[in-house]
């Protein structure tokens, strides 16, 4: 299940990386090219880690990842959910999500990172 996760994520973001930079290019500012730009950006970078974590939990099943794969995945819906409405020109208050899901995704690092410590004993 996770690794299909990770897959469709990644999916995702090359749908939504292409669509802004051939579908926005001649409609959206700059700014909002920017959020999407950003969003998409941060989308590749946790869906990969997403990618990881899976692997992860495939190479030690016993090794804990539900936690942080369940974090860091709201923290892309919030974060880069947020941008890419914005990018679009929607309501520019749903920036104020978009540290949320930034804070989703620091915790499910640092999930991680403490049940590396744990695991390690």
């Amino acid at each position: 299940m996770w690794l299909a996760i990770s897959a469709i994520n990644l999916a995702i973001a090359v749908i939504l990386g292409a669509f802004g930079a051939h579908g926005l290019k001649n409609t959206a500012s700059l700014e909002q090219l920017n959020w999407w730009h950003t969003s998409t950006e941060y989308f590749f970078y946790h869906a990969l880690g997403l990618l990881a974590l899976s692997i992860l939990a495939k190479a030690i099943p016993l090794f804990p990842i539900k936690s942080s794969f369940i974090l860091i995945q709201i923290g892309i819906i919030f974060f880069c959910g947020s941008l890419y409405v914005m990018g679009l020109g929607l309501p520019r208050i749903l920036g104020a999500i978009t540290p949320i899901g930034g804070a989703f995704m620091i915790l499910g690092w640092l999930t991680l990172a403490w049940n590396a410590f744990r695991f390690s004993k």
